[in-house]
This record gives structure tokens, C-alpha cells and sequence, in this order.
């Protein structure tokens, strides 16, 4: 199974940002197909609390057209949100995306308006920082 390009510099903001990663990919059985999620994570809790559990699709937008990569990313997500509400109904899933994708692109109203139909959460992600920039709800 390939890793996105930038597969490392999400898995490290993850970490700096506080999350412990638990699967790295993150497989699921679905029906008779394997399914892989590219990284699950919890957060650090504190002893009296349950910590988030998230799931997390890279996408690097690199090459290719923009379109076309986000028609791909978003039927992704979809079937991904599908599975983990019949697996594992207490993860949340989202959909990493660069710094500057995120700019140049997810502010076009077509884009826009997918993610809030289809509820799609957003982890912006700087490439060379290796930081998390955003968590979208």
C-alpha cells in the first residue's frame, strides 16, 4: 500500500500537536474487502477523561488536476465515514489537506459547498513546518 507523499510530515504534526498514533494505516474489514485508512490517533488524556479517537485520509493535492484529486479525496471520505459509522462509530474521521491547497483551493464555492453537504471535517497541515494550521469541523 502506497503512502502519500506527505504521509511523515502529517504523522509528526499529529504528534507534536498531541496525538498518540495507534495505526499506522488504520485497516478496517468491510463486507469482504480490507480497507485502509492512512493514520488513527488518540489524544492524550487525562486520567478522569476518554480521549478523542480520530482517523485521518493525506491527501497531498500534488500534480494532476485539483478536481479531480478532490472528486477522488471526497468519494474516499465518503466511503471511509460509511465504514467507521458501522466499525468504529466513536472515531472521527478527516480529511488532510496542505496549507496551500486549502488556500487556493477549498475556498472555491463548488468546494465549499461539498464540504458542508457532505460534512466533511478539514485537518489544514503545513508541509514544511510539520504543524497542524487548522482543524475544520
Amino acid at each position: 500500500m502506497a503512502k502519500d507523499l506527505f504521509h511523515n510530515e502529517v504523522r509528526i504534526a499529529l504528534e507534536k500537536d498531541g496525538w498518540q498514533i495507534t495505526h499506522d494505516p488504520y485497516r478496517l474489514r468491510y463486507g469482504v474487502a480490507d480497507i485502509y485508512i492512512d493514520l488513527a490517533a488518540e489524544e492524550a488524556i487525562a486520567a478522569e477523561k476518554q480521549g478523542r479517537k480520530i482517523a485521518v485520509e493525506i491527501k497531498s493535492f500534488f500534480g494532476g488536476s485539483a478536481i479531480s484529486q478532490f472528486h477522488t479525496a471526497l468519494g474516499q471520505f465518503l466511503n471511509y465515514q460509511i465504514i467507521l459509522e458501522s466499525e468504529d462509530r466513536d472515531r472521527i474521521l478527516y480529511l488532510a489537506v496542505p496549507f496551500e491547497t486549502y488556500e487556493a483551493f477549498f475556498r472555491f464555492e463548488p468546494v465549499k459547498t461539498a464540504i458542508a453537504r457532505f460534512q466533511v471535517k478539514l485537518l489544514v497541515y503545513n508541509i514544511e513546518k510539520e504543524e497542524i494550521e487548522q482543524w475544520i469541523d
